[in-house]
């Protein structure tokens, strides 16, 4: 039986979306996250409460689009490549 372990490899797809990923700087998601926090603050000051919860709410998927941002440059399908 062979080890298929090894075999694993991305789609077509899923390569693609890493090798654009990779070249966005993983401070713009952090930068992001801020940034729609401080609108969000802003809103609120200005007595927008639906529109600063809606604004607000994109800090926890900026944050986590920087994780990915990370995750690929540091273990991506090119990762593999190089050894």
């Amino acid at each position: 039986m062979e080890n298929k372990q090894n075999d694993k490899s991305e789609g077509r797809v899923a390569t693609a979306i890493e090798e654009q990923t990779a070249k966005l700087p993983s401070d713009l998601f952090l930068w992001a996250a801020l940034g729609s926090m401080t609108v969000s603050l802003t809103l609120k000051i200005m007595a927008k409460k639906h529109t600063a919860l809606f604004v607000g709410q994109w800090a926890a998927p900026f944050l986590l689009l920087g994780i990915y941002n990370k995750l690929v440059k540091l273990e991506g399908h090119d990762q593999s490549h190089l050894q």
